[in-house]
């Protein structure tokens, strides 16, 4: 930063000019645009929905609430948006507020720059010191936001009146940048009150005093729909003075929600195991969470998260790792039977619409639709026609959680029809751990087809598959 312009004169021979925040963020959005990047990075699902609208908002220089239940990647792209902002921002030396060295605001920079002209310092702000963010509780004060008169000031000596006893809240001190809101309708009504002039007139006046600071900010705000909510409303007016109000919604397709799982799933943090998780179980993963979207046993205004198939996931590849380890195996792969591993990360994620019911059977019969969903997708039964003759020939198959990965391999190999439907699965991966994950889910997608009959322990840790 040394080469960066220290004083006001230095800034003005340079030629930086100041513009106002919104009219900045457009300006490096329509670069964004015309270069062909997203405007805001790591949100999948929205290139068609939701970004086209935020950039409508950002053009048009408006403030904006984004609508939606929880784990709609509000808040990521609220603080996304700081990629925006010019990397570097001169402020008057010292200031709280950002003051802008050439329309000074604040008494600390007016008395700076009066009294040292062109040669009044100046420090450089990075963008992401310009993001100021606050979650909406319900004991959120005026003085959290805006600011209040500080007592300590007051102790040291100076006067109530004196503007330097001022201790500016979040939004002042964001001056010249983003500020967010998160769950904006859980503010107090008489807090909500306090943002009418910060979105309207843009200034804030802190207590009784005659100074009104004019700031510089664009404000982005989240909230969930106001049905699923009672913990508090967005008053009509703060409502009014957004100018854009954009619904987020979860992913559409199964694809895009195995996309964000991609993303966002910690990998498993142990180097001495090889993890592979074959994509007809992510899928299952990703099928699940969709169907609980849909399913009339799940409160829809509560909504199903993605966190919810994140979580799933890596659940699922941490129960195969632990079946892995106490089997002495390196290999890490997923199988049918883990998935009974996710009825403890899924169950205190989705709200049930019945009373009498602990969420238990309900999860089970989403996971066993989820199989069989993707199991229609990916193998036609009219074709596995050979492997339910291995089994009307009195074949009887074990498989589980304590059944070696090499002896459900093994059965593809003595079962022609079995082997074609795995390597349609797997392709040409011959380990026999992602082997036996491809022959579990084909016997469990023709038990759940009604081909094959299955027979569990009272532990539900090993199945038995036999003809119907």
């Amino acid at each position: 930063m040394s080469n960066r312009p220290a004083t006001i004169g230095q800034l003005r021979d340079s030629g930086w000019e100041s513009v106002p925040v919104k009219t900045e963020i457009r300006r490096n959005a329509i670069a964004r645009v015309r270069a062909g990047e997203p405007l805001v990075e790591a949100v999948l699902g929205y290139e068609d929905t939701v970004l086209p609208q935020l950039e409508n908002a950002i053009l048009a220089g408006h403030d904006v609430i984004f609508l939606g239940e929880r784990g709609q990647a509000k808040t990521r792209m609220i603080r996304s948006l700081t990629g925006l902002l010019d990397e570097w921002m001169p402020i008057v030396a010292g200031s709280e507020i950002n003051d802008d060295p050439y329309h000074p605001v604040s008494h600390h920079a007016r008395e700076l720059v009066a009294e040292k002209g062109e040669d009044t310092p100046i420090d450089w702000v990075h963008r992401d010191a310009r993001y100021g963010e606050k979650l909406a509780t319900p004991d959120t004060s005026i003085a959290d936001l805006i600011g209040e008169v500080d007592p300590i000031k007051v102790a040291e000596g100076r006067y109530l009146s004196d503007e330097l006893t001022l201790h500016y809240g979040l939004v002042p001190r964001t001056n010249r940048g983003i500020f967010a809101i998160n769950e904006l309708p859980d503010l107090a009504e008489r807090i909500q009150v306090g943002l009418l002039n910060v979105l309207e007139e843009r200034d804030v006046q802190i207590r009784g005093f005659k100074v009104r600071l004019p700031l510089d900010v664009v404000l982005f705000a989240s909230a969930n729909p106001e049905d699923y909510t009672n913990r508090g409303r967005l008053i009509t007016p703060l409502k009014d003075r957004f100018g854009a109000q954009i619904r987020t919604h979860y992913p559409l397709d199964v694809e895009t929600e195995m996309a964000i799982v991609a993303q966002e799933a910690a990998p498993l943090a142990d180097d001495g195991l090889q993890v592979t998780t074959p994509e007809f179980m992510a899928e299952v993963v990703a099928t699940l969470s969709q169907l609980a979207r849909q399913s009339s046993h799940i409160n829809q205004r509560s909504g199903v998260s993605v966190r919810l198939t994140v979580t799933n996931a890596e659940t699922l590849v941490a129960n195969a790792a632990r079946r892995a380890l106490r089997a002495g195996d390196d290999v890490v792969v997923p199988r049918v039977s883990d998935l009974e591993a996710l009825a403890a990360s899924t169950s205190g994620k989705v709200e049930l619409d019945t009373l009498d019911d602990d969420g238990g059977e309900v999860i089970e019969r989403l996971v066993k639709q989820a199989v069989l969903t993707v199991f229609r997708d990916r193998l036609d039964v009219g074709q596995l026609r050979g492997v339910l003759d291995a089994f009307d020939g009195g074949r009887v198959v074990h498989a589980g959680e304590d059944v070696a990965a090499t002896d459900e391999a093994h059965l593809a190999d003595e079962v022609p029809a079995l082997r074609e439907a795995v390597v349609a699965l797997v392709g040409a991966d011959e380990r026999p751990a992602v082997i036996a994950s491809a022959v579990e889910f084909v016997l469990e997608g023709l038990h759940l087809s009604k081909r094959l009959n299955k027979d569990e322990d009272h532990r539900g840790t090993r199945a038995t598959y036999r003809a119907r």
